[in-house]
C-alpha cells in the first residue's frame, strides 16, 4: 500500500498519543470513551475481562488480538447491543452503561459491523435516509402534515447525497442495495453511520471480504474521519492496515487488555507475539525449527 494513508499517522495523531505510556489501562491525556470493570460471560467461558480502557479523541485506535479474543463481544457491550455482566463505561462523561444502541448512536458513537446490515430491499438512497436522526415525519402527529417535515426531508436527502458522492457510491443511489458488492456495502454502511454526524466512529473488522480494489479507498476514509476530528476505534486482523493507520493500539487477549501502545511498541512486544504466534515460537531448538534441523 502505497498511499500516504497507509505509510503512518499524521503527526497531529501522534501528537495526542505523545504523553500515554505503552502499557494496558494506559491513561490518556483527553479520553472520549472510558471504561472500568468490563465483564461479561457466556456459560462458564469469560470473553471479556477489562479493567481499565481509555480511548483518546481524535485519533484512530486499533483494537486487535487473536480469534476469540473478545473484540467484537466488547465492540457490542460498548455501543448496547449487549449486556454486561459488571463495569460501568461513559462517552463523553456521560454513562452509557445499560442504554440502548440506538440511544447510544444518538449521543454521538455510532458503529458498523462485520457482518454488514444494508436493508437489501431499499435502495443505497433509502439505507441512507432512515439513518437520519430526529425526523419528524417518522411521528404519528406529524406523518399527517408534510409542512412540517418537508424541509428535513430535504435537508435529509441533500446530507445523504454528499455522504455517497464523497464515498463515490452516488451513481449506485437508486440501485437496490442488495445488488452492491462486499465491498460497496462496508461503504455504505460506513457512510450511513456519518448520517447522525458522530463524535466517534467504531468500525468492527472494516476490511473483512472487501476486493483489494476497494480496500485502499476504506483507509482513505477512516483516515479522512480521524483528520476531520471524528475518533475511530477499529478491529481489525490484517497487520498492515494496522500499522499503518493507526495512531494506538490496544490489544486484546482472552478478553484482557495484554498490551497497549503505538504501532512501534506494539511491533516489538513479546507478549503480543506470543499472543498471536504462540509462546514457543522463538524458543531455540523448538518445533518446526527442531524438526528443520533434525537429530
Amino acid at each position: 500500500m502505497s498511499s500516504d494513508a497507509t505509510r503512518g499517522a499524521p503527526e497531529a495523531g501522534r501528537d495526542l498519543m505523545a504523553g500515554a505510556e505503552p502499557v494496558p489501562g494506559s491513561a490518556k491525556a483527553d479520553p472520549i470513551l472510558r471504561a472500568d470493570g468490563i465483564r461479561r460471560s457466556f456459560g462458564g467461558l469469560t470473553a471479556v475481562d477489562v479493567e481499565h480502557l481509555e480511548v483518546q479523541r481524535g485519533t484512530i485506535t486499533a483494537l486487535i488480538g487473536p480469534n476469540g479474543a473478545g473484540k467484537s463481544t466488547l465492540f457490542n457491550l460498548l455501543t448496547g447491543f449487549d449486556r454486561a455482566d459488571a463495569g460501568e463505561w461513559s462517552f463523553q462523561g456521560r454513562r452509557l452503561n445499560g442504554i440502548p444502541g440506538h440511544k447510544v448512536a444518538r449521543r454521538g458513537m455510532v458503529r458498523t459491523f462485520q457482518l454488514t446490515k444494508a436493508l437489501t430491499r431499499l435502495t443505497v438512497l433509502e439505507n441512507m435516509l432512515l439513518a437520519a436522526p430526529g425526523q419528524t415525519g417518522e411521528r404519528f402527529a406529524g406523518a399527517f402534515a408534510r409542512w412540517m417535515w418537508a424541509g428535513q426531508e430535504a435537508a435529509n436527502r441533500e446530507r445523504a447525497l454528499d455522504l455517497l458522492a464523497r464515498f463515490k457510491l452516488d451513481a449506485k443511489k437508486d440501485d437496490i442495495a442488495g445488488s452492491l458488492s462486499g465491498g460497496q456495502r462496508k461503504l455504505l454502511e460506513m457512510a450511513r453511520s456519518l448520517m447522525v454526524d458522530p463524535t466517534m466512529v467504531m468500525l468492527d473488522e472494516p476490511m473483512a471480504g472487501v476486493n483489494p480494489a476497494l480496500v485502499q479507498s476504506l483507509l482513505e476514509h477512516i483516515t479522512a474521519l480521524r483528520d476531520e476530528g471524528t475518533t475511530v476505534l477499529f478491529v481489525e486482523h490484517d497487520m498492515d492496515v494496522i500499522m499503518g493507520i493507526s495512531d494506538w493500539i490496544v490489544v486484546l487477549a482472552q478478553g484482557q487488555v495484554i498490551a497497549e501502545g503505538c504501532p512501534a511498541d506494539i511491533r516489538s512486544n513479546n507478549q503480543v507475539i506470543d499472543a498471536y504466534l504462540g509462546a514457543s515460537h522463538d524458543e531455540p531448538g523448538s518445533g518446526a525449527q527442531a524438526r528443520k534441523e533434525g537429530p
